[in-house]
């Protein structure tokens, strides 16, 4: 195989060319299965699952364990949602596209 960006022949299951850096059409396919094997969807987590769980059950931090926010879901879930405010916060910030999963990655919009 040789790289795009530069032409030297490089290996056919090189990830990145090692003269350029240039990734190769193994590296999404690179990215995508170690996001997978991680437990993490390859793009993010889905914008309308994590709204339907905050609206329906946002007091008990269910759209935070969604999106591996694990000790701000069990401060929600001991505080009901903090009296709820803390959930009414979370849709409002989901709605706008504020809000960010355990990793900081926005929501995705399938």
């Amino acid at each position: 195989m040789f790289c795009s960006n530069c032409g030297t022949q490089i290996d056919d299951k090189a990830v990145v060319c090692v003269k350029c850096g240039a990734p190769t059409p193994n590296f999404a396919a690179q990215s995508a299965a170690g996001a997978q094997a991680a437990g993490l969807p390859a793009e993010g987590y889905d914008w309308l699952t994590t709204l339907l769980l905050c609206w329906f059950l946002g007091v008990f931090g269910v759209h935070s364990f969604y999106t591996k926010k694990n000790g701000i879901g069990i401060a929600q879930l001991l505080t009901l949602g903090g009296c709820g405010i803390w959930a009414l916060v979370d849709l409002i910030m989901i709605i706008v596209g504020s809000f960010k999963d355990g990793q900081g990655r926005p929501l995705v919009r399938k």
